[in-house]
């Protein structure tokens, strides 16, 4: 990680130098892949104003910050780029977290039927199923209620898609990948 630092209307210290890229550096934890970092340090009427632009990989983040003094500025400034930065890193873990949870509870369950003159199997149609979160007891109690001859869920004790399927009346047959 690079860091940047460019002073507008004072002269930048020593002291000041440290405390930024200290805390800078505090800013690698919450996320890796940070490329370089840019603060610009300016004195205006009075006022020091903190501009920090962060460039991770395929991200640009930019905050600002004005103060009385610039320790406060500095320290503001990074506050809001880890807010920031929490949040990209939520939203980049999430995003693949997200999708497999959606696809956990769904299921694609083909029908097929046996043809005597054709291919021995054929696909009729393609059902998007919800399975729902039970234990086997509970999939059988509902499966008693229910006319299809398969019900498919997510076991509670494996976390896994699980189909029960009615063998006849008394025998049911469990299936786990």
């Amino acid at each position: 990680m690079q860091i940047t630092i460019t002073a507008r209307h004072f002269d930048l210290t020593k002291a000041i130098r440290d405390y930024v890229e200290n805390a800078c550096d505090k800013l690698d934890k919450y996320f890796d892949q940070i490329i370089n970092i840019h603060l610009t340090l300016s004195l205006e009427k009075g006022r020091n104003r903190v501009e920090m632009s962060l460039h991770a990989s395929h991200y640009n983040l930019h905050c600002e910050a004005e103060e009385r003094d610039m320790y406060l500025a500095v320290g503001i400034a990074i506050e809001k780029m880890e807010i920031q930065l929490k949040k990209l890193k939520d939203k980049v873990t999430d995003h693949q977290k997200k999708r497999l949870k959606e696809e956990a509870h769904f299921v694609y369950a083909n029908l097929f039927q046996n043809q005597p003159d054709e291919k021995p199997k054929k696909m009729i149609k393609t059902k998007r199923i919800v399975a729902e979160v039970m234990t086997v007891d509970d999939a059988m109690k509902k499966f008693t209620n229910l006319k299809d001859p398969y019900l498919i869920f997510k076991n509670v004790e494996s976390d896994r898609i699980n189909v029960l399927v009615k063998k006849d009346e008394e025998h049911f047959k469990l299936l786990e990948p």
